[in-house]
């Protein structure tokens, strides 16, 4: 079994670590966090320091994932990794009471958890995450670091850009474009197309106004 390590101590980190915990494939050596300090721990795991740790430890770390609920921050901290350590592994999380069907496709980094679905040639982006009860139909395409919340909810042949968040309960029908940097109100059903950096909410869903790229959501 592989070692690694998982970047972040929060929240969001308990149910990546639950994930891999229970899917069996790794074995977590500890964690990252710049924000947390060496020696405290989460569900038994020692944060053993930030990102510099692995160069002292490379040969016994063989991969990790980065386990931060924040899709821009999640993008900064694996581009850091990603310069520091050039061809360093992010392996994924997928809970074993997530169902991935034949022909779906997910990145390297990605994090599903307990209860979401990934159905037929579903290609899902690097280092996205889908919570509980998120379902993606067949034939969809999900870019890099984009969220799905708790019962977010796709048709089929839907898109949705990179870094943009699906929120609690939200609904985006079959064959309709979510772009990029753009959050989905919790709720909301999407009918149409809503292009890049907007917030939108309601039924159906409507642009309330623009987003900047990095914008905070969470």
């Amino acid at each position: 079994m592989k070692n690694i390590v998982v970047f972040g101590a929060g929240g969001h980190a308990k149910a990546v670590i639950d994930a891999i915990e229970r899917e069996g494939r790794y074995r977590i050596s500890g964690l990252l966090d710049s924000y947390k300090a060496a020696g405290s721990e989460v569900y038994g795991y020692r944060v053993l320091g930030n990102e510099h740790y692995i160069a002292d430890h490379r040969e016994n770390i063989h991969g990790g994932i980065v386990a931060i609920g924040d899709n821009w921050t999640r993008a900064l901290v694996a581009a850091r990794i990603a310069a520091l350590y050039p061809g360093f592994p992010f392996v994924t999380a997928v809970h074993p009471g997530a169902w991935i069907a034949r022909g779906a496709e997910l990145g390297q980094g990605t994090a599903v958890m307990a209860g979401a679905i990934v159905n037929s040639d579903t290609v899902i982006g690097e280092h996205c995450v889908l919570y509980p009860k998120a379902s993606v139909d067949h034939d969809s395409r999900i870019g890099d670091y984009v969220t799905l919340a708790p019962g977010a909810t796709t048709g089929g042949n839907v898109t949705v850009g990179e870094y943009s968040v699906i929120s609690l309960g939200a609904n985006v029908i079959h064959s309709v474009s979510v772009g990029e940097h753009t959050v989905i109100g919790a709720g909301a059903t999407v009918l149409s197309d809503i292009g890049g950096y907007a917030v939108a909410y309601g039924t159906p869903a409507v642009i309330a106004r623009s987003r900047a790229a990095g914008e905070r959501y969470l």
